[in-house]
């Protein structure tokens, strides 16, 4: 199995579960913020799919490419439709990247990785606002939410 592949499985592992944690919630706390100043469900939601979207793109160019963040959801069918489109158009894009990608170094903020480590760290950046989401989700009254991972 290719280092592509086996980085899409882990991913989407957790792409998945996200998007059942999704189905928890209801639209009057799409917009909930557990402090003043905090990103609200639906912001962190579109800033995952943006940001990863971020990391593969930037590893794909060899250079840093910004997100999209201009996205406005006002129910729980547009935040779940707005992160299967991302989730799709990321699969398409991981499935186009290289070995030489993957090996090739990249100027990230200040440190230069390679894209294969570039991913890795957009992969747990994702899974440590993922983690931050399921608490926005109990904090709201959710009680059977999903399990962190899907296998």
């Amino acid at each position: 199995m290719a280092k592509i592949d086996e980085y899409l499985k882990s991913w989407l592992s957790h792409r998945e579960a996200l998007i059942e944690l999704i189905d928890v919630i209801e639209d009057e706390n799409l917009h909930y913020k557990p402090w003043d100043g905090a990103m609200s469900f639906a912001e962190l939601v579109t800033h995952i799919g943006g940001s990863t979207g971020m990391f593969v793109q930037t590893v794909k160019n060899g250079e840093f490419t910004p997100p999209d963040q201009n996205t406005m959801i006002n129910s729980v069918t547009e935040l779940k439709d707005y992160l299967q489109a991302s989730t799709e158009e990321t699969i398409s894009a991981l499935k186009e990247i290289t070995p030489e990608q993957l090996e090739q170094k990249v100027d990230f903020y200040g440190s230069t990785l390679t894209g294969e480590l570039l991913l890795e760290n957009g992969k747990e950046h994702e899974i440590h606002h993922k983690g931050q989401l399921f608490t926005y989700a109990r904090l709201t009254g959710a009680e059977n939410v999903p399990f962190f991972i899907v296998r």
